[in-house]
């Protein structure tokens, strides 16, 4: 039998924070846990108080497996503005409900500037007045944190426009915000949308949930670990880190392979997301709509990240004035609203250009719509021809709009480019085909998947949740067994943890 101290050294790193591996979905260890999680909860259908705090408890744990000491912050968030919005629901002055508001939003964007612009300002200030003015700082960037600003500024926003009822307990309002399955990475999640599933009882999860989930876990799992994560560490990642060694047709590839990988990362984590919700018995908003299927930037911001842009378009188009205010004013609207979106993706430059791109993008899809007779916003619509010169066009500016947000620096921007104007080379295609067989076969078949029609997703569905319960585990079991097999030895972190 094991001594007290070999169980003591087993159980330690299952309570301790680890900076260099913290914890992911689609890790073994995650697995593991929410299998455990999931047993005792399911006991617990009946009693809300007691299933509130349990996954309270699991999900503080998660988030402290993901981010250390710093799970303090979300729970005080959470405390901030539970009591900021009891405030505003029950002073009667809309003066004072304005103060309080503000106050919501100047503590969660101080919190959010603290963390990720303090070293993008420092930057600003040492290039003006000199390195020796200021010193960067080592800050470390909590996993998520604009996810969870995000909601907890939607709630209290929410409050004030008269569309949310506060919650009466601080512990509804943190399992809202702490919820691990969209914790760290999404999807947004309205508090006015989620609320009110908290304290459904009997909790109950329909076979077409619990075989969507299983799914959506499926598919989110190979998405990220087998396609995003083997071409990133294999072809994208070497090209990024030193674009002159490589060819301009190779540096194109890896822009192509770059978009592919965001999105089976990015889609991938928001499908175990809704997918782990929905065995629990909850339901969360769709977020990734077959976005290379646009054949307009618009159409591709309908399809892209789908609660970021409705959370952009409802607390800053729209708090800018929409389109209320005359044309020019709209463009003007449209253009503040990226940048600002571009900026909340990271403190550089390339983000703000990466932002205004998308921002003049759309500002000039508007300008067209109203100037030329029956052009349309979504590629449905169209002439199937025009459709397709939609969706190469659309697909290439966000391509290269890809290239600015993945690249370490503008001047890997430069080379890239370089590289991909000056020095194609396409009489290197066989090698580059020969070398990197594998990737370009996983390209090719994350982008056949992609470009599928929406009705055969829908159809493999189906079949899934029609499946007896023990195939469906089946199939879990062998993406998990498969994504085991070739993963590398260390897991891949979520692009999108650093946001």
């Amino acid at each position: 039998m094991e001594s007290l101290r070999e169980i003591i050294d087993r159980v330690l790193p299952l309570l301790s924070y680890d900076p260099q591996a913290p914890m992911l979905f689609s890790s073994g260890l995650f697995l593991f846990l929410f299998s455990a999680f999931a047993f005792f909860y399911g006991f617990m259908r009946r009693t809300p108080a007691l299933r509130i705090w349990y996954v309270i408890a699991f999900s503080l744990y998660f988030y402290y497996k993901s981010s250390g000491i710093y799970l303090l912050l979300l729970v005080g968030v959470s405390v901030s503005d539970f009591w900021i919005g009891r405030a505003i629901a029950h002073v009667s002055s809309r003066h004072a409900q304005r103060a309080l508001v503000a106050l919501s939003i100047a503590a969660d964007l101080a919190v959010l500037g603290y963390f990720k612009y303090t070293n993008f300002f420092i930057e600003i200030t040492r290039d003006l007045f000199g390195a020796g003015f200021l010193e960067f700082q080592n800050i470390f960037l909590p996993v998520g944190i604009s996810f969870f600003l995000f909601q907890s500024l939607s709630y209290t926003i929410d409050i004030y426009r008269g569309s949310l009822k506060p919650v009466d307990r601080w512990g509804d309002y943190l399992f809202y915000l702490s919820f691990f399955p969209q914790l760290v990475a999404g999807p947004i999640v309205r508090a006015r949308d989620f609320l009110v599933q908290i304290r459904q009882n009997p909790i109950t999860v329909s076979r077409e949930m619990f075989g969507t989930g299983i799914y959506l876990i499926a598919i989110g799992l190979f998405k990220k670990a087998v396609i995003s994560d083997y071409i990133s560490l294999n072809f994208v990642d070497r090209i990024f880190d030193d674009p002159a060694l490589y060819s301009g047709m190779e540096c194109l590839a890896a822009v192509y392979g770059y978009a592919l990988q965001i999105y089976c990362d990015f889609s991938g984590y928001s499908d175990m997301a809704i997918g782990l919700a929905l065995l629990l018995g909850f339901r969360f908003p769709k977020n990734f709509d077959a976005p290379y299927h646009s054949a307009t930037i618009t159409e591709f911001w309908r399809r892209w990240h789908i609660s970021l842009s409705m959370w952009l378009r409802d607390y800053l188009y729209i708090s800018l004035g929409g389109n209320r205010k005359g044309r020019l004013r709209t463009y003007f609207n449209l253009l503040v609203t990226m940048v600002l979106g571009g900026l909340w993706h990271g403190a550089a430059i390339r983000f703000v250009l990466w932002g205004t791109l998308h921002g003049v993008a759309l500002a000039l899809h508007k300008l067209w719509l109203s100037v030329v007779p029956g052009a349309k916003v979504s590629g449905y619509q169209m002439h199937p021809l025009s459709r397709l010169a939609g969706i190469l066009v659309t697909f290439h500016l966000v391509c290269f709009g890809w290239l600015l947000f993945r690249a370490d620096s503008m001047r890997t921007v430069q080379l890239m480019l370089h590289q991909i104007t000056d020095n194609f080379h396409l009489q290197l295609l066989p090698q580059m085909l020969a070398g990197y067989g594998g990737v370009f076969a996983l390209v090719g078949l994350g982008y056949l998947l992609h470009m599928l029609p929406g009705r055969a997703d829908a159809a493999a569905r189906r079949a899934v949740v029609a499946s007896p319960f023990w195939v469906q585990v089946l199939l879990l079991a062998s993406v998990a067994w498969g994504v085991m097999q070739i993963q590398s030895s260390s897991i891949q972190p979520f692009i999108y943890f650093q946001f």
